[in-house]
């Protein structure tokens, strides 16, 4: 049976599962069978800009729903492209769904996804990429890779902007799996230090990580020693956080970087702010630009590098959970909505 997992727009907390249906495939139309997918804050950051950000648009549901993209495998299931054949597997961006179906255009790695109501939205979400039989590796894809390459983007972005003179880096939401992976590559590159703040029962994880040169509790933020000038990337999303922040800054903050919003039930927007003004990072953009800069390959070359290092380390701190099911697939998304999951912990869903 055909089903979607739903969230109220208004209430992220408000979820079912409601059957679908699947029409006949048009022509040139292809309906995959999602296999897994991770469960991740970066998921809770879709649905909390679902709007401002578009990320609703991708997988349209019933009047006053979403359904919250994340990334995983599907297996073609019927196809009426000459191209992809059935049985076929691809990684990529899917909803919370039993099911979807695509319009494929053929890519050197897979295929994009030409449905009329997708060509608006960031073109770096419409892309899949073959795949073979799960060569043990799925799962840190999934969980890790979408964010990995943000954190990829946001170090890029800082080295091209020589740190903006910065001495200390300092990343909010330090045990969040996108500060990590920008945590790995900055402390990697050197130079500034990496400052992680996060809560008090993570310390412990944050620094046994070890790629923060200092980690801070936001308790102790205001009187912590840390070196000026210093830049922000923000992943919380808090404005408390932002407020705090700027106001112990002001002017010795070089650069205000948001990214995302791991708190995502604290107020947003801090008014007036001392320093410079808040920039969002939108990462799609930045792969564009990076793209057309790094010419054909460029940008998968750069990145797979980097991330081939990542990953390899991965296992040392990550612990994949497997949840089966619709009601594993709900109680793990409210886990991961309400901060219940472990920063030590990656969740997988096999529908």
């Amino acid at each position: 049976m055909a089903w979607d997992f739903l969230v109220a727009k208004t209430d992220l907390r408000q979820t079912q599962v409601q059957p679908a249906t699947l029409p006949p495939l048009a022509e040139g139309e292809v309906r995959l069978a999602i296999d897994s997918f991770a469960l991740t804050a970066n998921n809770i950051t879709y649905a909390v800009f679902g709007e401002a950000m578009r990320y609703w648009d991708f997988f349209p549901a019933a009047e006053g729903f979403g359904r919250v993209p994340v990334w995983g495998f599907a297996t073609v299931e019927a196809s009426n492209h000459p191209d992809i054949a059935v049985g076929q597997r691809f990684y990529g961006y899917y909803p919370m769904s039993s099911h979807l179906t695509v319009l494929p255009r053929k890519t050197r790695g897979g295929f994009a996804d030409s449905a009329p109501h997708r060509q608006h939205l960031a073109a770096v979400y419409n892309q899949y990429t073959a795949v073979s039989s799960d060569d043990g590796a799925e799962a840190l894809r999934a969980l890790l890779q979408p964010l990995f390459i943000t954190g990829f983007l946001i170090d890029d972005f800082l080295d091209e902007n020589a740190m903006f003179g910065a001495r200390s880096i300092v990343l909010s939401s330090a045990s969040s799996k996108t500060a990590i992976g920008l945590a790995f590559l900055l402390k990697q590159r050197g130079g500034a230090k990496v400052v992680g703040l996060t809560s008090a029962r993570n310390v412990a994880f944050v620094e046994a990580l070890g790629f923060y040169d200092q980690v801070v509790t936001y308790e102790a933020f205001a009187a912590a020693p840390i070196a000026t000038p210093a830049v922000f990337v923000d992943f919380a999303g808090d404005a408390g956080v932002l407020a705090a922040v700027h106001g112990r800054f002001g002017d010795d903050l070089a650069y205000s970087c948001l990214v995302g919003g791991t708190h995502w039930e604290a107020e947003r927007g801090a008014g007036h702010l001392p320093g410079p003004k808040p920039i969002l990072f939108f990462a799609p953009d930045r792969v564009k630009k990076r793209q057309e800069d790094w010419g054909p390959g460029g940008f998968e070359a750069n990145y797979g590098a980097a991330w081939s290092a990542f990953v390899a380390d991965a296992a040392r701190w990550l612990k994949v959970e497997t949840a089966q099911g619709q009601d594993a697939m709900a109680a793990t998304y409210l886990a991961v909505l309400e901060g219940r999951a472990g920063p030590e912990t990656g969740c997988i869903v096999r529908p």
